[in-house]
């Protein structure tokens, strides 16, 4: 249980995710996650990075337990953490492919928006349930996914996206079973990896650096209005309805599971 990473071939790095039971992470795993990934990327014999996970779904956010147990500290803690961990995506010093499968929910979405590539299974769906939360983030990165008026529209009713909805997109490279989920993601990061080792990692500095938008700022901007929702005490007050069946809203996802 935990973050562990495997080098199954030459030049491929994989980091897999399993928080039991549905991959909601607590503060330690967003900041052991973001370590992984960055000693991923400096390792000078890895051309490729493959973001993965284990269990039912790739991820479900925080661990809205743990917030509600520890209080501002754990609030502060997962902000922090989320942001380092995205930040850790976006900035691997090589490409990053995310292998999506299942549900991918709140900080999923700062994942795998923050990732080069993405393969998923046909059982994954996206979305941000964040305002049945208690929260607001990560439309940074589920803009980098879908078209700005879905975006706000998916954003807005807490909804999801198919996989095979986000390839018509363009932001899912390509969509197979589950069961063939790692080896399709593990062919595209052989092919990113096969490239000469010098030149990708230019060629993701360089892509980076030319992105329209400063996705760091961006979201770190966006964690401010989730400050400003747990003063006014809005935040709590939704926190404290999760899992409970008589008030749950109708947000797609995990039914009664930790994460947002």
């Amino acid at each position: 249980m935990g973050v562990s990473t495997s080098s199954p071939e030459k030049g491929i790095s994989v980091v897999t995710v399993d928080f039991p039971p549905v991959n909601a992470l607590p503060v330690r795993g967003w900041f052991e996650l973001a370590d992984a990934l960055r000693g991923a990327g400096r390792d000078p014999s890895v051309g490729c990075v493959v973001l993965a996970a284990e269990g039912r779904g790739f991820n479900a956010g925080v661990d809205i337990k743990e917030i509600q147990a520890a209080g501002r500290r754990a609030l502060i803690g997962a902000n922090q953490g989320c942001a380092e961990a995205f930040a850790a995506v976006y900035e691997c010093e090589v490409p990053v492919v995310a292998a999506v499968h299942g549900f991918c929910l709140g900080g999923g979405i700062g994942l795998v928006g923050s990732a080069d590539a993405i393969v998923a299974s046909d059982d994954a769906t996206f979305g941000l349930p964040e305002l049945d939360r208690g929260a607001l983030g990560a439309a940074t990165h589920l803009a980098r996914l879908v078209p700005q008026h879905l975006m706000r529209a998916l954003y807005y009713t807490s909804r999801t996206a198919t996989a095979a909805e986000l390839r018509g997109h363009g932001s899912v490279w390509k969509v197979v079973s589950r069961a063939e989920l790692l080896t399709a993601a593990l062919e595209l990061a052989r092919e990113i990896a096969a490239k000469d080792a010098r030149l990708i990692r230019l060629a993701k500095a360089a892509i980076n650096g030319i992105d329209p938008v400063d996705v760091r700022r961006s979201y770190r901007f966006e964690q401010g209005f989730t400050f400003e929702a747990n003063l006014d005490g809005v935040a709590d007050e939704l926190r404290d309805t999760f899992g409970k069946p008589e008030t749950k809203p109708e947000a797609k996802g995990p039914e009664g599971e930790p994460g947002e």
